[in-house]
């Protein structure tokens, strides 16, 4: 075996296959890593199993565990989604999702289902909740595909209004121009007839 064929084989020991029935896939986002379909996803299907470690608010230890990926089940269980394996922790937050957090608090289990069809190539995504989103989205801007299209919106608002107003506003600097220019071609005129009904 040659050198090349060494390194074919490194590479698919290293490179675990991707299994085929799964119907997403991370990959780059506007917002970093997210998770997208890779097959036609209906409505109602339970897509993904968020999991990690139970953590119990009850034990110092666990409450003091800080990170992003942490999914609140009640106020005593919370799952720390941090780990490798837990694909769904790539999936990011909407304001419109197609997708919604199924919580089940007595399993200790929460499973992302979807909650209109997904086309492959969409990325999934569910509404992180409004704690989430004050702790961490707030301060730097929502990035989601509905607040993007409503920001591009209302900048393209405000720059139409700007236009408006410096129209409004070069019109009205032309008239009180003109207005100026015909008071003086009216008072120049007057002097003129006063001076030559004099002499």
């Amino acid at each position: 075996m040659g050198p090349s064929g060494l390194v074919r084989v490194l590479v698919l020991q290293i490179m675990p296959a991707t299994s085929s029935n799964k119907p997403y896939r991370v990959a780059r986002s506007k917002t970093g890593l997210g998770l997208f379909a890779t097959k036609p996803i209906k409505k109602g299907t339970r897509i993904i199993r968020y999991f990690g470690p139970i953590l119990d608010s009850r034990i110092p230890a666990h409450d003091e565990i800080e990170n992003k990926y942490l999914f609140e089940l009640n106020g005593r269980w919370t799952i720390d989604g941090s780990v490798r394996k837990n694909l769904a922790r790539y999936i990011n937050h909407s304001c419109r999702p197609n997708a919604e957090s199924d919580v089940r608090p007595r399993e200790r289990k929460v499973f992302i289902r979807a909650i209109r069809n997904i086309e492959p190539g969409d990325e999934i995504n569910y509404d992180y909740g409004t704690d989430y989103f004050k702790a961490y989205l707030k301060p730097i801007g929502c990035k989601c595909e509905s607040c993007e299209k409503k920001r591009k919106k209302l900048r393209a608002e405000a720059r139409a209004e700007r236009t408006k107003v410096k129209a409004r506003t070069e019109a009205k600097a032309k008239k009180a121009g003109a207005k100026s220019a015909k008071k003086k071609l009216n008072g120049h005129a007057v002097g003129k007839a006063n001076g030559s009904a004099r002499a």
